[in-house]
């Protein structure tokens, strides 16, 4: 596996695959890499010839208070771990590199509708960032197929509006939430969870199964959503969110015929999203 780090550099690796009629798939991550992130990298080379990882801490999406500084940068071990796992160019750009003109006047993407609510609602600027930045490493890498895990949902829904709007040629590929045996979904901020604490956040997933099986029987979301927080609130949970859309995350109306139960929670220190699609059975309530 090769390390690159600059744009040019990708650009011509790149550029030589396509000369030999190579299919490129792109994983986008922030480093500090679990399974989650590996499986991903193994899915892109069932839809491409070419896998390339990119690992890069975007400060943009970070807000004012939250762990940017603090977020761990593992590249040797990622690096090892990507390669074992059949990555063939791993993408490791500094700041200076992809804002070479610094961040105060940088030119952001807005992805209106699907960006609003939810994890928006606690991070205003945050999806801001994740299109911005994805847009740049689009245009530096120009994959063919770029995937991303269905854990963070709403980042999906940005991203797939962004390349639908703005026609970019690009496949886009949601992947199934890994989880541990517990049933959390992994994360990187899971590191910053004391072990009381990951046996607590384990429940968010329970929780989750238990909301969907009361949608399904009985239509009520509301009142399901509304026993769930309720129950959250016991296990010890701080509640930032718990909602339900479509899957396209659009309100749901009486036509919908597939849902999304999305939640954030702050455990301690440390904030968890996670989410559940549904399948209705009934009328929606």
């Amino acid at each position: 596996m090769q390390l690159i780090t600059t744009i040019s550099d990708i650009r011509e690796q790149v550029a030589k695959a396509r000369q030999q009629h190579q299919r490129i798939a792109l994983v986008p991550t922030m480093g500090n890499l679990h399974e989650g992130h590996l499986t991903l990298v193994r899915e892109a080379r069932r839809h491409a010839d070419v896998v390339v990882a990119s690992i890069f801490v975007n400060p943009t999406q970070f807000g004012p208070n939250e762990d940017y500084d603090r977020y761990p940068r593992t590249l040797e071990s990622d690096r090892q771990q990507l390669a074992d796992s059949g990555c063939d160019l791993l993408f490791a750009p500094s700041a200076q590199e992809i804002y070479p003109n610094g961040l105060e006047n940088l030119t952001r993407v807005h992805v209106p509708a699907v960006s609003e609510g939810l994890c928006a609602g606690s991070r205003p600027s945050h999806f801001d960032g994740v299109a911005s930045v994805v847009s740049i490493l689009f245009h530096s890498v120009w994959p063919d197929v770029a995937l991303f895990g269905k854990k963070d949902y709403q980042q999906l829904g940005v991203i797939r509006k962004m390349v639908r709007d703005l026609h970019m040629p690009i496949e886009i590929v949601g992947v199934d939430t890994v989880r541990d045996n517990s049933g959390l979904a992994l994360s990187s901020r899971n590191g910053y969870l004391s072990s009381e604490e990951h046996q607590q956040a384990a429940l968010i997933r329970q929780r989750l199964s238990d909301i969907a099986l009361n949608i399904r029987d009985s239509g009520d979301i509301e009142r399901a959503l509304t026993e769930g927080r309720q129950q959250l609130e016991r296990d010890g949970f701080t509640l930032d969110y718990l909602e339900c859309r479509d899957i396209h995350l659009t309100p749901v109306t009486s036509e919908t015929q597939a849902v999304v139960v999305l939640v954030a929670v702050w455990l301690g220190t440390t904030r968890l999203i996670d989410n559940i699609e549904v399948t209705l059975n009934t009328a929606v309530a």
